[in-house]
């Protein structure tokens, strides 16, 4: 009898793995609620998000704390990592963008570059990964059949 292959998933997504770190319980309660608040500021509010090149050290300097630290909060208060997070609000902002009218003549490369995305493959795999579908076919799925895109 032959044995099954797992089934292979695309984008070479893997199943999240539940690590859990020490110094994450070593973080005062107020510090923490402290930095959740200005994380939300900067990253959400701000839409830092949508900068490719904004980086965990670049927010941790920002806001005069160490990477240990800032991923410590993001992984305890957001749950995820610090690149989990900001593709999670890129995806929203890509998914209002692929239904918005105003947008159907932007290629999705283009919106991955307006959300903050340095690649098309970083886009597609996030993407997949949120959503469960491409880009492509969620743009078809909320398409106006009225609308005529420009080829």
């Amino acid at each position: 009898m032959k044995k099954e292959n797992p089934k292979r998933r695309p984008y070479n997504i893997r199943e999240r793995e539940d690590k859990g770190a020490a110094y994450r319980s070593l973080i005062r309660p107020e510090l923490a609620d402290e930095l959740y608040d200005k994380i939300l500021n900067v990253v959400v509010m701000q839409k830092r998000y949508r900068d490719s090149s904004f980086s965990a050290k670049e927010l941790a300097d920002e806001l005069n704390t160490n990477t240990r630290y800032l991923s410590a909060v993001v992984n305890s208060r957001f749950g995820k990592n610090f690149s989990s997070l900001l593709n999670e609000h890129r995806i929203r902002d890509a998914l209002y963008l692929l239904r918005d009218k105003r947008y159907v003549d932007k290629n999705i490369e283009e919106i991955s570059a307006m959300v903050g995305f340095a690649n098309r493959q970083s886009f597609y795999a996030a993407f997949y990964r949120n959503v469960g579908e491409t880009p492509n076919s969620y743009r078809k799925r909320h398409a106006d059949p009225h609308d005529v895109k420009k080829k």
